[in-house]
């Protein structure tokens, strides 16, 4: 996505369309999770290439945003008010799951970033209050924005599929997602991984889908999400995007 036209790189350039000026941005990404929560409080973010085997040109790149340790501090006390742990502080900079999709929708670098880490071990109800917890970002203009992956089956994936293929597994859960999200149905979201179509072979594991929760909490209770994209690539990885007001 870094380096090849697809729909759903199309889509973050536009993102700043749908949220122009933030103030600050808290990012959450699939890629950080410690024990507990964790925030990064570094003023100069380290752009992390976590990954590996890739061409050099996926290792020169750089996303100069500065951090915001103000913005860390208060997203960290929010989370212990709600009762949601101590919550530690990290010099860590951005991985992929965060600088890529900043990179793309803010290419100038110059809103404030802090990120905030997902809980190892806790699953979809834990990060929905999670959210919950942060809303009052909203109303301070923070953009909250999380990454991950509407589904992440890696061992699945087929490099020669035309664009657009669908596996029917990864699209009726990708679908079940966003009929869900649309009709603001929170209870049954939290319990996807028994109520929607082929859940565990979409997610092996959960922390691909854990920031969308977050995402769903933050929103106003009870609120539906707008479906930004939806799109296909690999025919198993479904990257849909979702708003909420």
């Amino acid at each position: 996505m870094a380096v090849q036209p697809s729909p759903a790189r199309n889509f973050l350039q536009t993102l700043h369309d749908h949220h122009p000026a933030p103030k600050a941005i808290l990012m959450i990404s699939a890629h950080w999770e410690t024990p507990g929560v964790a925030v990064g409080t570094a003023t100069d973010l380290e752009t992390i290439h976590d990954y590996y085997g890739f061409p050099e040109e996926f290792y020169r790149f750089r996303y100069p945003a500065k951090g915001d340790p103000a913005l860390a501090q208060r997203a960290g006390s929010l989370v212990t008010a709600a009762g949601g742990g101590a919550v530690s502080s990290s010099p860590r900079g951005l991985d992929h799951g965060a600088w890529l999709p900043l990179m793309l929708a803010y290419p100038e670098a110059n809103i404030p970033i802090a990120q905030l880490s997902l809980c190892a071990g806790e699953g979809a109800d834990w990060h929905f209050r999670l959210g919950a917890s942060l809303r009052p970002l909203r109303d301070e203009g923070v953009l909250i924005l999380c990454s991950g992956a509407a589904t992440h089956n890696l061992r699945e994936i087929d490099r020669q599929a035309p664009p657009g293929a669908a596996a029917d597994w990864a699209a009726e859960f990708s679908a079940w997602i966003t009929e869900n999200v649309t009709a603001g149905r929170a209870e049954d979201l939290v319990q996807y991984r028994t109520l929607a179509p082929h859940a565990a072979r979409n997610h092996p594991s959960e922390e691909h889908l854990l920031p969308l929760f977050v995402a769903l909490g933050a929103g106003s209770p009870g609120a539906a999400g707008r479906h930004l994209h939806h799109s296909i690539g690999n025919r198993v990885l479904a990257m849909d995007a979702y708003a909420w007001d």
